[in-house]
């Protein structure tokens, strides 16, 4: 049995909800305190952060690691494409999130959103679901939680990754944060 140590605040860890979803694994959550991390914690991850994965004796951290090894131990429906060139091109653009949203994301969210709404408008997003798992939790937290004012664009290509249930069930997890 797969268990998931989670917090449904932490975008990273909707990163792999939606990729179990999506794959359908079933699994056992743990939610996280992240306010008040239990010391268990970090005999699973030294750092103390959440995402962690555990299969058996197998423990596995990092959200862009845990999707990739989701995708190869649950193959079906793949989320990377069958191309090596075009599954290298998506892995490498998860890998440069920090430069293309996460860094502008949290700089927002210390008071700062001075380029916020400039790299959202140059996401380009609705090509690859393994990137869209990837960068979607920040997106929706950016509109629902900062108040960020979307570009249509990405509107739309919210409102159809919305029709998937895994993607739902994130927006319904949002929806209940406090603000």
């Amino acid at each position: 049995m797969i268990t998931l140590y989670d917090a449904d605040r932490c975008p990273y860890c909707a990163r792999v909800r939606i990729v179990l979803a999506e794959k359908g694994v079933e699994h056992e959550t743990v939610s996280i305190d992240l306010s008040d991390r239990p010391a268990w914690l970090y005999e699973k991850n030294p750092l103390g952060k959440v995402p962690v994965l555990e299969e058996d004796t197998f423990v596995l951290a990092e959200s862009a690691v845990i999707m990739e090894y989701l995708e190869e131990r649950y193959p079906e429906p793949a989320l990377l494409p069958a191309d090596p060139a075009a599954r290298a091109l998506a892995r490498l653009q998860v890998h440069r999130f920090d430069e293309l949203l996460g860094d502008d994301y949290y700089a927002a969210r210390r008071g700062d959103p001075n380029q916020l709404d400039a790299r959202l408008a140059a996401l380009d997003l609705g090509h690859q679901a393994f990137v869209d798992v990837a960068y979607l939790p920040w997106v929706v937290r950016a509109r629902e939680l900062l108040g960020v004012e979307l570009p249509q664009r990405l509107e739309d290509w919210l409102a159809r990754a919305s029709q998937r249930p895994s993607v739902a069930a994130e927006l319904a997890v949002v929806a209940a944060l406090p603000r």
